[in-house]
């Protein structure tokens, strides 16, 4: 075992300050205090506490309860009985940070049920996993080692003794972020609002919540503002940003203090900027040359506005679906594509969802070196690990199924085309936000079956499985290697 996790106080400076998960030095004592904690009976929250996974499914199920609960009594505009289904839709789209409607969110929900909202997109944006490990730091006042690890996965630090100091930035990175978007949407929708401060500063704050929270709930009926770049603009940036991920952000910010180069990046922030580009980039080409007679996505002839138009359908499928009124209208070949890219979805660690851009990557470098005969898997001359080959692979191959599976019910439940049902599942999965009206109101079976998908594209699969399996178990046995034939 490296110096980094020995934990006797006598390499108190070498391990990090990890040295108070022991509180002797003597084997003798420290044998006897473990073996008296395995015959004391374990409790409820010693047994939720060390297993994190679980402890993250529990916090999101019990604020998916509360959220349904507070939309259903008198959060209209009519002060009428919510609709279960369309209540506990809305709280999971909201919790999920996916923001797919089935109701306008102005027009239906009163301002209590728009705060209701907003708290819960910003809840569910600090990460399910992240503010799990808050409620565990709270009741017992140091964080369990499986919560460490489990956190630091999530956050990726792989020093288990940053990650209280992490959660304080990743705190203070969403006040900067939002609050910066909060400044710059101000004057121009003070304009819009023909001067109502009132009514700026409620869009102002909405807005920014949910745009850099990845999230497509509007605090009015008229989408991203797209014809007026100060408000479209700062809310693009911010849902931008907020899919790097924090790890990438972090990375950046630490990189730019000490004046360093790009050099000095870690090859997650690398890759997760490269393949972020290049997804932009091809998403921009195929909305001008596929989509450039679409008067849905391009009612005006300015060139000018129809960059800025495909630039937010280049960026935003990935992320927060604002302005959704043209996906409709879109031919089939998009709607294939932008299930594409919500599949693959931002970064890891961030506040949208996806198998995300890392994984992608990580699969065309696993392909790239099986055809070119390469032994290791490389990039930025680095090797990437054989676990994190395994993962990525476990990661699109259960997703993938995932979203099938939920296109398939979609049909049987809705009887939509194949197309938009692949659509709907991909964008409820990766928490797109974007909709082609296949789930209504109406229809109680399609909000359950994409609730359903929010939830484990928000959770994660690796979640869920840290939380029904024992991770790291020992293999016993390794039995004889044979090849089989493939392909």
């Amino acid at each position: 075992m490296s110096d980094d996790f020995d934990e006797s106080s006598l390499n108190e400076e070498a391990s990090k300050g990890l040295s108070w998960w022991y509180s002797s030095d003597d084997p003798n004592h420290n044998r006897e205090e473990r073996t008296s904690r395995r015959i004391r009976r374990i409790g409820l929250t010693d047994r939720l506490l060390s297993h994190p996974g679980r402890l993250s499914i529990l916090y999101f199920v019990v604020l998916i309860v509360l959220v349904t609960a507070l939309l259903l009594p008198f959060s209209t505009h009519d002060w009428v009985f919510t609709n279960f289904p369309v209540a506990f839709f809305t709280a999971v789209s909201a919790l999920s940070t996916c923001g797919i409607p089935v109701v306008n969110t102005a027009e239906y929900w009163s301002t209590f049920g728009q705060v209701v909202i907003l708290f819960s997109i910003q809840f569910g944006g600090l990460g399910v996993m992240t503010f799990a490990s808050m409620v565990a730091l709270g009741v017992s006042r140091r964080l369990k080692v499986s919560q460490r690890m489990l956190t630091a996965s999530e956050l990726g630090t792989t020093k288990l003794s940053e990650i209280k100091s992490v959660l304080t930035v990743v705190f203070g990175t969403f006040v900067i972020a939002e609050g910066l978007t909060f400044a710059l949407l101000l004057p121009e929708l003070f304009r819009v609002n023909h001067g109502q401060l009132g009514r700026t500063l409620w869009q102002a704050l909405f807005y920014a919540v949910s745009a850099y929270n990845n999230t497509g709930f509007t605090p009015d009926a008229t989408g991203l503002h797209i014809n007026r770049w100060g408000v479209g603009l700062p809310i693009l940036i911010s849902a931008f940003v907020g899919t790097l991920g924090f790890p990438v952000v972090l990375n950046l910010v630490q990189c730019a203090r000490k004046r360093q180069s790009p050099k000095r990046w870690t090859l997650h922030t690398k890759l997760t900027l490269v393949t972020t580009g290049l997804l932009v980039i091809a998403s921009l080409a195929w909305f001008l040359l596929v989509e450039w007679g679409n008067t849905g996505l391009f009612p005006a002839d300015d060139p000018g506005m129809k960059l800025r138009r495909a630039l937010s359908a280049a960026v935003m499928p990935r992320s927060a679906g604002f302005d959704i009124s043209w996906v409709p209208e879109v031919t089939n070949e998009t709607k294939v594509f932008m299930s594409v890219l919500m599949f693959i979805g931002a970064g890891s660690s961030s506040t949208a969802g996806g198998i995300r851009v890392t994984t992608f990557a990580v699969i065309i470098l696993i392909c790239g070196a099986s055809f070119t005969g390469h032994r290791d898997v490389t990039a930025f001359h680095r090797r990437i690990p054989r676990r994190i080959q395994m993962t990525s692979v476990s990661v699109c191959t259960a997703c993938f199924a995932l979203v099938m599976v939920g296109a398939v019910a979609l049909m049987f439940v809705t009887g939509c085309a194949f197309v938009d049902a692949v659509f709907e599942a991909c964008s409820a999965f990766s928490l797109g936000g974007y909709s082609v009206g296949v789930a209504s109101a109406g229809n109680a079976a399609s909000m359950f079956i994409l609730a359903g998908e929010m939830i484990v594209g928000r959770l994660g699969p690796l979640t869920i499985a840290y939380a029904i399996s024992r991770p790291m178990a020992p293999e016993p046995i390794r039995y004889p290697q044979e090849n089989i034939i493939v392909g």
